[in-house]
């Protein structure tokens, strides 16, 4: 990381440690799963956050495909972002294969890419 990027505390942390293959998730008292930096379990109020291994399979649950994206990514598009749940987590990210390719069920893995407009580091989802 150079001097001029910001680093978000939390969830550039949980981004390191996905692609250290230790990707987690924050387990609540009723189980739900939420991501860092989350400190309060919104389901109950509760500041009591375990921290869990997440499943190294997730589930596309939904998905859209781009094709007119912000300007941080319209060197990407056209591609498919999708909201795929990892044992009780749901995480968003860019699903890697052609859009045409991605549907509801799919079986994904968890990743980290680097955007093409901007370099930025991004969420993404391997077909498994």
């Amino acid at each position: 990381m150079s001097d001029d990027e910001t680093y978000d505390a939390g969830y550039d942390d949980w981004l390191d440690a996905v692609e250290d293959g230790e990707a987690y998730y924050l387990e609540g008292p009723d189980g739900d799963g939420w991501l860092p930096p989350r400190r309060v379990d919104p389901a109950t109020g509760s500041r009591e956050l375990t921290e869990k291994q997440l499943p190294e399979t997730g589930e596309v649950e939904t998905f859209t495909v781009v094709h007119v994206p912000t300007p941080a990514f319209e060197k990407d598009a056209p591609f498919a972002t999708a909201i795929a749940r990892f044992g009780p987590a749901r995480i968003t990210g860019i699903v890697e294969a052609d859009p045409d390719d991605v549907s509801v069920g799919m079986d994904v893995a968890v990743g980290v890419m680097e955007t093409e407009t901007t370099g930025d580091r991004a969420v993404v989802f391997r077909p498994k």
